[in-house]
């Protein structure tokens, strides 16, 4: 089996946002608050592990400002 992605196919984007259009997808993304970065061709590229947290109702934005993730080595010997 192959490994996915760390980005969302243009076929997973295309479900996401309804629109096949390289402009319907960017007008979806940007009217969705969602964080993406486009190609010189001007395709649409979402993070894999992003999508995840934005379709389960998680904003990404606010774990990485909350110091929740860090490691506590505190108790390894």
């Amino acid at each position: 089996m192959a490994l996915q992605s760390e980005t969302l196919t243009s076929e997973e984007l295309a479900v996401i946002t309804g629109g096949t259009r390289r402009k319907d997808q960017v007008d979806w993304l940007k009217s969705n608050h969602w964080i993406y970065h486009t190609t010189r061709a001007g395709v649409p590229v979402v993070g894999r592990l992003y999508a995840r947290l934005k379709l389960s109702g998680i904003n990404p934005g606010k774990l990485a400002g909350s110091g929740g993730w860090d490691m506590d080595l505190e108790k390894v010997r």
